[in-house]
C-alpha cells in the first residue's frame, strides 16, 4: 500500500479507470462481432445499424484516449470493407 496519501488516491483511481477502459474496449470487441456476424450471415440490414452504433461507439473511445484514433478508424475501416462486400 502507499504511503502518501496522494499515491494512495492515483492507485484507486487508476483501478477505477481501468474496470472502465477495460469495459468500453469489451464493448467495442463485441459490437464489432455483432458486425462481421451479421456480415457473415447475410443480415445487411442489421450490419448496417450495427455498424453505426459501432462506429460511434470507436469515435467516442478514441475521443476519450481510450483507444487510439488511429486503432479506432483502422477498425472502422475493416469493418466497412466487410460490409461493403455484402452490399
Amino acid at each position: 500500500m502507499a504511503n502518501i496519501k496522494s499515491a494512495a488516491k492515483r492507485a484507486l483511481q487508476s483501478i477505477k479507470r481501468n474496470e472502465k477502459n477495460r469495459s468500453v474496449t469489451t464493448g467495442l470487441k463485441s459490437g464489432q462481432k455483432k458486425v462481421l456476424a451479421a456480415v457473415a450471415s447475410g443480415k445487411l440490414d442489421e450490419a448496417k445499424s450495427e455498424y453505426v452504433k459501432v462506429t460511434s461507439a470507436l469515435d467516442k473511445a478514441a475521443k476519450r484516449g481510450i483507444i487510439h484514433q488511429n486503432s479506432a478508424d483502422r477498425r472502422k475501416s475493416a469493418l466497412g470493407r466487410a460490409l461493403k462486400k455484402v452490399a
